[in-house]
């Protein structure tokens, strides 16, 4: 599992990897067979291997079947930033933030979709939650001295 999400991976396949709505597609040759935790196992190892659309397509199909499974919404989320769906991954991190308010990991990725969306002040405050809570990552604080100074900028 990857210490946090990611900039997006390009997509050298172009428009056939997404439907018209741009909501990634899930591949025939990335379906697997069995249960919804093979299909969870199969979309984490797409995201470690870096095919993060594949693995946000998988992942969603089964955060359908498991909704309330924080798990399959963290690697969701992980995807969805991954693929640059920033709007869709801060969507997936703040349901389990609502659900866990003490997850540092959902409260900076939160914050990092926020960034990404162009959202600062949101940004910086799950940033700030993240890191007052794990001021043990060194990550955690870097992007939140990040996300101030550009709040800062942005509001010059």
């Amino acid at each position: 599992m990857a210490a946090y999400p990611t900039s997006a991976h390009s997509n050298d396949q172009g428009d056939s990897r997404t439907s018209a709505d741009h909501t990634p597609t899930v591949p025939p040759d990335v379906l697997p067979t069995g249960e919804v935790y093979d299909w969870y196992t199969r979309g984490v190892s797409l995201l470690e291997g870096g095919d993060s659309a594949a693995a946000a397509a998988l992942l969603g199909r089964v955060a359908e079947m498991e909704p309330a499974s924080r798990s399959v919404r963290e690697a969701l989320a992980r995807s969805q930033f991954d693929a640059g769906m920033y709007t869709e991954a801060a969507e997936n991190f703040g349901w389990i933030t609502e659900q866990n308010p003490a997850d540092d990991y959902a409260q900076f990725g939160l914050g990092l979709a926020a960034a990404k969306n162009g959202d600062l002040q949101t940004a910086v405050t799950h940033l700030a939650l993240a890191a007052a809570m794990r001021p043990d990552i060194n990550h955690y604080a870097i992007a939140l001295r990040g996300a101030r100074a550009a709040l800062a900028a942005d509001r010059r």
